[in-house]
């Protein structure tokens, strides 16, 4: 017998793209699982709610249909008060979003067919998640779960101009709006505390916290990162000019960057990042801009079921 399930739909995910294709969709949904509940999504944050009320009227399997945006608003509604509301409730994935990155560290494939088998055939894995500590953009402290990267210093500005550009109804791609937001931003002196061991401060241009491998669009960041080890990897960027910064940038698309002597990769189970001068040090999770530093990354060891090829 099929579990309980429940569909959480983002229709302005892809561009909108998801709300034109949501009768194909459906129906692919129907050729797999014959009784499920769907809703779409009307504002940011909604999915959490959602997916809240759904685990606690008995859902068993919750399906999200968007980005990685989605997918973090969903796993987040999986939690109350920090607490996994029924660890035994289960994440299936159809991915329709201009960022799906979380699903390549999962092995799902990025068709919808195919990810509907996956959700229908495979396993579940349990997988670790990241607990994030900040101040929000409106200024207050506030907790939030990630499930594949969460990224400070540039990363922010990236996203910031990625909405910024939506907002304006202007189409750009990610890697012009991560040029744009290079030229303006300035580097930031940062306190590092990763398991406690301080680091020296540095000037930072970058620094992901990594549960999964890929993050921006496609970019490799840290490509031996695994999601079920108990472990971030942080990968930290110090501050390069425009020339160096250009000549590298395409390294992290392939992975191949790790090996650059301003690229530092370290393990930790949990890492405190703080302003050393009081500058706005943007963050970001799972490519969602969220709030800025001083804060804190905790990974929640094997915590959350997602339906995988793991």
């Amino acid at each position: 017998m099929f579990p309980k399930t429940q569909v959480i739909v983002n229709p302005e995910s892809n561009k909108g793209r998801t709300r034109r294709r949501w009768r194909e969709i459906k129906e692919v949904l129907h050729n797999h699982i014959k009784e499920f509940r769907y809703e779409f999504t009307e504002k940011p944050l909604q999915a959490i709610e959602m997916t809240r009320e759904a685990i606690k009227s008995g859902s068993e399997l919750i399906i999200g249909v968007g980005g990685d945006g989605t997918m973090n608003e969903i796993a987040n509604g999986f939690f109350e008060n920090t607490r996994i509301i029924n660890p035994a409730t289960t994440l299936g994935i159809v991915p329709s979003g201009t960022g799906c990155d979380l699903i390549k560290s999962l092995n799902i494939p990025a068709g919808l067919n195919d990810s509907m088998k996956v959700i229908a055939e495979a396993g579940s894995a349990c997988i670790d998640v990241g607990r994030a500590s900040f101040i929000t953009n409106e200024g207050r402290r506030e907790e939030r779960f990630f499930l594949n990267v969460a990224d400070f210093g540039l990363g922010g500005e990236v996203i910031r101009e990625v909405n910024r550009k939506r907002l304006e109804r202007k189409t750009s791609s990610y890697f012009r709006c991560l040029y744009t937001a290079f030229i303006h931003y300035k580097h930031k002196r940062l306190s590092l505390k990763l398991d406690g061991r301080e680091l020296a401060d540095e000037d930072y241009m970058i620094g992901a916290i990594a549960n999964g491998r890929v993050f921006g669009k496609g970019m490799k960041i840290s490509p031996e990162a695994k999601l079920d080890d108990g472990l971030f990897d942080v990968v930290v960027i110090k501050s390069m000019k425009m020339l160096e910064f250009l000549k590298n940038s395409l390294k992290v698309y392939r992975g191949t960057h790790l090996s650059h002597p301003k690229v530092s990769l370290m393990r930790c189970r949990r890492i405190e990042a703080v302003p050393v001068t009081g500058q706005e040090v943007l963050i970001e999770l799972d490519g969602e801009q969220i709030g800025r530093l001083p804060a804190t990354f905790e990974v929640v060891p094997q915590h959350f079921l997602v339906k995988s090829n793991l």
